[in-house]
């Protein structure tokens, strides 16, 4: 089956493999005092440009976002996110069971957070019967398939820093991002001002793993404390932590990146020549959103997994992979071609 369901579909990038296949050997030591994981954290700091960055491997894009979440609050502080956040989405409540504090939705038009929409949540410091603002949450990219500038990171960084804040970057799909923008890890995250935030993997050839990035000592200090109380604190670390090593140190994660963009690009472009078809988001990485007539999404579905976003007006979403190729896209269209012009 190929589809365009989810970037969480596709296989493993083979050099992934071979790098998994590399490190199964021999015995090594649990929880993370091996040679790979060694590496792969002075990888990360290389790539950031700061020795002192902490790096911590976990199994998953939820885990990641709960643990650092975790690190930057108290119960009863409050996390400032989109409406259409992950972690208010899609995580089941995690971030609010598992750190206590409340998150505060915030709607926006395209899945970003700005200055002006924040600022209405920052109120009641000091007072003990208002939850604290504590963190400002975004996804870069965004539940929306947009991407944040890197002058628009440094904005919402500097309004979190004015109030003693953090800012907290769920970087799922950064890499598509740094691909969109043409810019680095380093100048979207450490350069902007951002406090902590992770890579993703899982979603651009990794088998499993995400790495946590805290560029703040006090942030770092109770994560590995954290980490192990939520069930991310993996014994054969080196099967995560391997697998960044070729990920970063070769950029892959660019270069698988970049398809996946490409790909949406491609595909975009072409559903939008077909009548009836919306285009209703910005294309800015690997995700697209569009609406279709009720009758012509049934018959798509008889051969193409997807998920819908917004059901009352019939809004979906496609997500391009690494792996995605041309055939996959323009057998698409060609289906979404024929089942329009007999509808």
């Amino acid at each position: 089956m190929r589809s365009f369901g989810s970037d969480n579909n596709s296989g493993v990038d083979h050099r992934i493999m071979e790098a998994l296949s590399k490190a199964n050997v021999d015995h090594t030591i649990a929880y993370g005092d091996d040679k790979w994981t060694q590496e792969a954290s002075e990888v990360i700091s290389e790539l950031l440009g700061n020795k002192d960055v902490n790096s911590y491997f976990v199994f998953n894009g939820t885990g990641a976002n709960v643990v650092a979440l975790q690190a930057c609050t108290l119960p009863f502080h409050s996390i400032i996110c989109a409406s259409t956040a992950h972690i208010a989405v899609d995580e089941c409540g995690a971030p609010v069971k598992l750190t206590g504090a409340s998150l505060k939705e915030v709607p926006t038009p395209d899945g970003k957070l700005t200055p002006e929409l924040v600022k209405p949540y920052l109120h009641g410091f000091g007072f003990e019967h208002h939850s604290q603002p504590k963190v400002i949450a975004i996804s870069q990219t965004t539940e929306l398939g947009t991407a944040y500038t890197i002058d628009e990171i440094k904005s919402l960084a500097e309004l979190a820093h004015d109030n003693d804040m953090y800012l907290f970057v769920d970087g799922t799909r950064i890499a598509n991002a740094c691909a969109f923008i043409n810019t680095g890890l380093k100048e979207m995250t450490v350069d902007c001002g951002v406090d902590i935030f992770t890579i993703g993997g899982t979603k651009n050839g990794l088998m499993f793993g995400e790495a946590l990035v805290s560029l703040r000592k006090e942030l770092s200090e109770n994560i590995k404390y954290y980490r192990k109380q939520t069930t991310q604190l993996y014994s054969k670390m080196r099967y995560i932590s391997a697998q960044f090593i070729p990920y970063l140190k070769e950029n892959i994660w660019l270069e698988n990146a970049r398809k996946s963009n490409s790909a949406a690009q491609i595909l975009s472009s072409e559903m939008a020549k077909i009548k009836g078809v919306e285009i209703t988001q910005p294309v800015e990485s690997n995700a697209i959103f569009f609406i279709l007539p009720k009758e012509i999404t049934y018959k798509l579905r008889e051969r193409y997994f997807f998920y819908d976003w917004d059901e009352r007006r019939n809004e979906m979403r496609l997500v391009c992979s690494w792996d995605t190729t041309n055939d996959d896209i323009y057998d698409f269209i060609k289906y979404l071609r024929e089942i329009t012009e007999t509808y």
